[in-house]
């Protein structure tokens, strides 16, 4: 008899991405093994995002399709983050649905299907201040590249954020620990690694902060790339600074979500720096570390934001120049502080302003890019292209290059020139008289 299966749709940021593998590792652990689609599992999960109502709104109309697929004696689960504001909201709201599950609780995944078939609905969204799953192997897809968790919660609280009330309190795992389930990586062929936490630069285990905690993911044997999301703007301590500096395995890229360029808006915002202490940090990164790319977030139509507020913004997106940026449109979110903010902004007037962020980000972004054509790059080759026969690859400063090549160099490094760019990524060649072929278990 076959193994019961299971599926997971994952929705949000590489938390989700990582807690995905983390739960398939908890079901693997239970009997369970993966199924190629929701109609032909025994368990369906939904993995959530809870940052903006959109994401939420995604995954009702989502689990309403799902419901669908369940084959006789099936279970259809939410998780993550929107399962943990919800709750027991959600199971009135989606009857279909017969657990919630928070990002604290995924352990009790077998326990919770069990009584799902036994006829009972539950909502398992407790937080543990202890919880690490370090005793759960995650069932990873394999390839060259991984995350590593090493920091889960959130202490900051600015007021447009539901993290700290989904994700709960900040707390480090131990130096050691991440350095184990990196050397396990490595051994299975995985050279590049993303650190990931709420605020990961915040990182402190009780002995060692996040520059130790650099310096040694970069020296374990094996390891060639080491990134890192998303930091906070306040946490990049001349020890960190130098760490990124010095290991030579730290890519030459950080995302350094602003937010936005006024003083007044970053503080509604409760972001716990200024418009110059962000620069101040620019500067040194970009000093410490030459070529350094960086990318951002922006939040527009914030509660309070006038017409001086934005163009401080747009002026601050020039005197940096970044190399991308994700931008937003305010999204309020029940239960956090910025709903109670006054002079809401009209949505047309925050949708233009959003129109405008895009349009100087874009522009900023494609001189940048369009600097480094004819220069030559490695690259680490992640997968197939959505085109065609096509390859995507990323350089160490998260350039993103499609070149023509088999399927044998996924996994490999190879060096290519940039022949052009479409402004957010580039086409590429094999630069033949350069080129490296390291597998991915060098």
């Amino acid at each position: 008899m076959s193994a019961p299966g299971y599926f997971i749709e994952t929705y949000g940021c590489q938390m989700n991405v990582a807690d995905s593998e983390l739960m398939a590792g908890v079901l693997q652990r239970a009997g369970y093994a993966p199924a190629p689609s929701a109609a032909a599992a025994q368990v369906i999960l939904v993995n959530t995002c809870a940052v903006r109502e959109h994401a939420e709104q995604r995954v009702f109309g989502r689990v309403g399709e799902l419901k669908r697929h369940k084959q006789p004696g099936a279970v259809l689960g939410v998780v993550g983050c929107m399962a943990q504001r919800l709750g027991e909201r959600l199971l009135k709201r989606a009857p279909h649905v017969d657990f919630v599950v928070g990002p604290d609780g995924y352990r009790q995944l077998p326990l919770l299907v069990r009584r799902s078939r036994e006829g009972e609905r539950s909502a398992e969204t407790a937080f543990v201040a202890d919880e690490h799953y370090e005793d759960v192997v995650p069932a990873r897809q394999g390839g060259a590249s991984a995350f590593v968790t090493v920091q889960r919660g959130c202490d900051y609280r600015c007021t447009f954020c539901i993290v700290p009330y989904t994700r709960g309190a900040e707390r480090s795992r131990t130096l050691a620990d991440v350095v184990r389930e990196t050397e396990q990586l490595a051994a299975r062929g995985v050279t590049e690694v993303t650190l990931l936490g709420q605020t990961v630069n915040s990182y402190h285990d009780g002995a060692h902060d996040f520059a130790d905690l650099l310096r040694a993911v970069g020296a374990v044997p094996g390891i060639r790339r080491v990134r890192f999301t998303s930091p906070h703007p306040g946490d990049f301590s001349d020890r960190v600074v130098a760490a990124l500096a010095e290991v030579e395995a730290a890519c030459e890229y950080v995302h350094l979500p602003v937010q936005s360029g006024s003083d007044a808006v970053l503080r509604r915002m409760l972001r716990r720096y200024t418009r110059e202490g962000y620069l101040d940090v620019v500067r040194r990164l970009r000093a410490a570390v030459p070529g350094l790319t960086l990318s951002t977030d922006f939040i527009v139509g914030f509660p309070g934001e006038n017409d001086e507020d934005f163009a401080q913004t747009l002026a601050l997106v020039r005197e940096v120049e970044f190399d991308s940026a994700f931008t937003f449109r305010f999204s309020a979110r029940e239960g956090t502080p910025a709903t109670r903010l006054p002079d809401a902004v009209d949505e047309d007037l925050a949708a233009e302003r959003l129109r405008r962020l895009i349009e100087v980000v874009r522009e900023t972004g494609r001189a940048r890019n369009a600097a480094v054509v004819g220069e030559t790059f490695e690259v680490l080759v992640d997968g197939p292209a959505l085109r065609g026969e096509h390859l995507q690859a990323r350089t160490r400063h998260n350039r993103v290059a499609i070149l023509e090549g088999p399927a044998s160099w996924i996994g490999t490094y190879r060096m290519v020139r940039f022949t052009g760019t479409t402004g957010a990524t580039f086409t590429a060649v094999p630069a033949a008289a350069m080129l490296t072929v390291v597998g991915a278990g060098a």
